[in-house]
């Protein structure tokens, strides 16, 4: 039986690549953890492959800015590719930094009306700056969730992941956040435990709106600052050994569960 096949993309920096590739992994899927020099020297090929997930860290050790070194990677050498993959409706995740990433090479939010028509995707139209506290914001945090999409479907209304970042503060122009929100785009906002709304630390970089993950308008593309992948288990709940179990996977794992579930329905 054929499997859904996942690229994990790495360079130096990265420090979450194997964690998400377990999460894939575990739910049946086969995930390959890549250096971006495989794809440039087309050693790789991104079209043997169903999903493309850009994990945490700090690539390039974020030098320059978080992800803007790997996002220019993609937009300048890979974007024929990238476009091929997202014109084949498969399936992209970036997490944290692979979200910062995602939003620097104009992946997401992929508004189209938004930004130059002729150069769709190379223009940045949101950005995620430097928390509000002035530090790296390192702890446990409540999400709602909002959007719509594959990676979505059937997930409890409020979650818990952990953030770990020093920019993870989302904005944008008002008509972008308004877009945004018309649009359904808005997948994860901060909140408080009984999901209102929330104050620091709950939102912990003040996002505009409280948004903390977004996707563009096919749902297909997710990016979130949050770490599902450290919540993919239960006992990786920061209480788990006060939790009644309630099976083996956290809150985390329907995400993955649901990329995977969605590439054998519709494209295997």
């Amino acid at each position: 039986m054929k499997k859904t096949r996942v690229i994990i993309l790495r360079t130096a920096g990265t420090n979450c690549d194997q964690e998400t590739a377990f999460a894939f992994q575990s739910c049946g899927a086969q995930a390959d953890c890549v250096h971006i020099n495989k794809l440039l020297r087309q050693e790789v090929s991104l079209e043997d492959y169903h999903i493309l997930a850009i994990p945490g860290g700090f690539t390039y050790g974020d030098d320059i800015e978080s992800g803007r070194i790997l996002a220019n990677e993609l937009r300048l050498y890979l974007s024929d590719q990238i476009s091929r993959f997202i014109n084949d409706k498969k399936l992209i995740i970036g997490i944290c930094n692979g979200f910062q990433v995602l939003v620097r090479a104009g992946i997401l939010p992929g508004l189209l009306n938004t930004c130059d028509k002729k150069d769709p995707g190379h223009f940045q139209q949101v950005s995620l700056i430097t928390n509000d506290s002035g530090k790296f914001e390192d702890r446990w945090v409540h999400l709602k969730i909002e959007g719509r999409g594959p990676w979505l479907e059937g997930l409890k209304r409020v979650v818990f992941f952990p953030v770990a970042h020093a920019e993870g503060k989302f904005i944008a122009r008002e008509d972008m956040l308004k877009e945004l929100n018309e649009n359904h785009q808005v997948a994860f906002r901060y909140c408080a435990g009984d999901g209102t709304n929330p104050v620091y630390p709950r939102n912990p970089n003040g996002s505009s709106e409280n948004i903390a993950g977004i996707t563009d308008p096919t749902g297909r593309i997710l990016g979130l600052m949050p770490h599902p992948e450290r919540h993919f288990l239960f006992r990786h709940h920061p209480y788990w050994t006060r939790l009644k179990p309630n099976g083996q996977f956290g809150e985390g794992a329907g995400i993955f569960k649901n990329g995977v579930e969605y590439i054998k329905k519709h494209l295997l």
